[in-house]
């Protein structure tokens, strides 16, 4: 049986004093971003925006820091068994925000659980063959061939109190029904969840015996979802809120030329992409083609490729703030593939002879899914994407939507075409390889939104290969050879990467990371 206890301990009490006294006592921050996070499981769901907040609740073994590299977090250390795995030294003193004590037990439910079929972040542990708790502090996450990137590909596995959702009836996680963990969390982060209401308002407050220290003066932070770009721009200029993610672009020069604000901007790691159904028999939403799939022919998606002119989008759309991608990580990510950093060039002469060659001389038409408040401009984006498809004779049948409503859509192949962001957990260009190209493996846990169903066996073969090589020179080559089979074959269609625009009240200190993650104890009201 756990032990819990009421009071904080003498040294938790002795530090929470001196933070006080230290930075001083600071109002409500109030904030505000495009998308609620739609469940407070860490498991349930694999985005940004869930995992970006959870990240203030709830915490892993490992955690990034400001510059994105790997410290310590619940576990103290870790170390490789040879070419087994890992071992992982638990933090002492550490309690859950229920005051029950974290052991591996703990940790090794929270891995049974995320590794589940009903996780949506089982694809971290394709890697792992087995979980053995050594001791009430010390963990083993045994592999099945060295894994030398498996501590960077941990650092969003939160750890659940075992006790806590199995009495709760929510030991496994939900995608889209609801159970406890879902409104209610109970992590060992920096701050608890006080009160939910989704979609209208999410209430933070400080845990007054965190192990760590707390950067920031927070004494409640309180997060309202904002889908409406000037509803969220007003809100920040009279006041009502201190700090709003993302900011139209349109407005930044003016914000820039304006007293009492300012704009924080940066790179985020987020390639923006369209997918296809490359699988699916025949097209869902097309009123002209029946029985047939033509995106299954690589003639025709290298002519929607090449009708996009992605530097006509940035420039027009995102007003010049992203850079044009060919592959699915940025260039300041490791693994990028410098012999392969050409796109395909616009050509929409090109993108015609293509589909007269494959059979479609007048073009067709079919559905392209957008969310409408996930990504900067995604709607907008979409919008011009269809209009340059349809001058090439692809008419695409735009049908927009909240994100909440937007993966569950994907999920069950309500699509012939889709934007996606990604944004790779591990810095590295094996993470989309895992998640986006592997062929959907469910036993492996492989591919878990590839929602195309892309599949090469060569890039099935290379990829556990990758995850295991040591030689950084053999590594990127086999990265290289990936990536030349993506673009070969048009597995999606790479844009641009996303830019980070935030704004807040000058008394705001913050860090921005690229991963677009907003850490609540790094913020200082002054």
């Amino acid at each position: 049986m756990k032990l819990r206890t009421c009071e904080l301990s003498a040294v938790g009490a002795a530090l929470l004093l001196s933070l006080t006294t230290t930075v001083g006592q600071a109002e409500t921050f109030r904030w505000a971003g495009k998308t609620d996070p739609q469940t407070m499981d860490p498991h349930a769901t694999n985005s940004a925006p869930v995992l970006g907040f959870l990240n203030n609740v709830y915490e892993g073994l490992v955690r990034r820091n400001k510059e994105m590299k790997i410290e310590p977090a619940l576990a103290e250390s870790w170390e490789q068994l040879g070419a087994d795995g890992w071992r992982f030294k638990l933090r002492e003193g550490v309690t859950f925000h229920d005051g029950s004590a974290l052991t591996a037990e703990d940790v090794l439910f929270s891995y049974e659980r995320a590794s589940s079929e009903e996780s949506d972040v089982r694809s971290w542990f394709a890697p792992v063959k087995s979980v053995e708790v050594v001791d009430d502090q010390t963990i083993d996450f045994l592999t099945n061939a060295p894994n030398p990137l498996f501590p960077d590909s941990i650092a969003n596995f939160m750890i659940m109190d075992r006790d806590w959702t199995t009495e709760n009836d929510a030991a496994r996680p939900s995608k889209e029904a609801e159970n406890h963990a879902t409104r209610n969390a109970n992590g060992t982060g920096a701050f608890v969840v006080s009160s939910r209401d989704p979609g209208v308002k999410t209430t933070l407050k400080p845990f007054d015996g965190w192990w760590d220290d707390m950067e920031g003066n927070i004494t409640e932070a309180v997060f309202t979802p904002i889908d409406q770009a000037a509803t969220g721009m007003a809100a920040l200029l009279s006041g009502e809120i201190d700090f709003i993610s993302p900011i139209p672009l349109q407005d930044v020069p003016r914000m820039k030329e304006r007293d009492g604000f300012t704009v924080h901007e940066g790179v985020e790691a987020r390639v923006l992409m369209f997918g296809f159904a490359h699988q699916a028999d025949n097209l869902k939403f097309s009123s002209d083609v029946t029985g047939e799939n033509p995106f299954k022919d690589v003639r025709v998606r290298q002519a929607a490729y090449q009708a996009v002119n992605v530097d006509a989008l940035i420039q027009k759309v995102m007003r010049g703030n992203a850079q044009p991608a060919a592959q699915l990580v940025s260039d300041a990510m490791k693994g990028y593939s410098a012999s392969n950093a050409e796109r395909l060039a616009f050509d929409p002469e090109a993108s015609k002879k293509l589909l007269a060659e494959a059979g479609y001389p007048d073009g067709f038409s079919f559905g392209l899914q957008c969310p409408n408040d996930r990504y900067i401009n995604d709607e907008a984006i979409c919008k011009a994407a269809a209009s340059m498809f349809a001058k090439v004779g692809l008419n695409a049948e735009l049908t927009s939507m909240p994100v909440r409503n937007y993966w569950p859509e994907l999920r069950e192949d309500k699509f012939d075409m889709y934007l996606l962001g990604w944004s790779p957990g591990t810095f590295d260009a094996e993470h989309p390889i895992r998640f986006l190209v592997t062929t959907p493996n469910t036993e492996k846990k492989l591919g878990s939104w590839n929602f195309g169903d892309y599949s090469n066996a060569r890039i099935d073969e290379l990829l556990p290969m990758i995850q295991t090589e040591l030689d950084d020179t053999k590594r990127q080559a086999m990265i290289d050879e990936v990536t030349a089979t993506m673009q070969e074959e048009v597995a999606y269609i790479p844009m641009y990467v996303q830019p980070l625009i935030w704004a807040s009240k000058d008394n705001i200190e913050l860090t921005q990371r690229t991963d677009n993650f907003f850490i609540l104890r790094w913020v200082t009201v002054k």
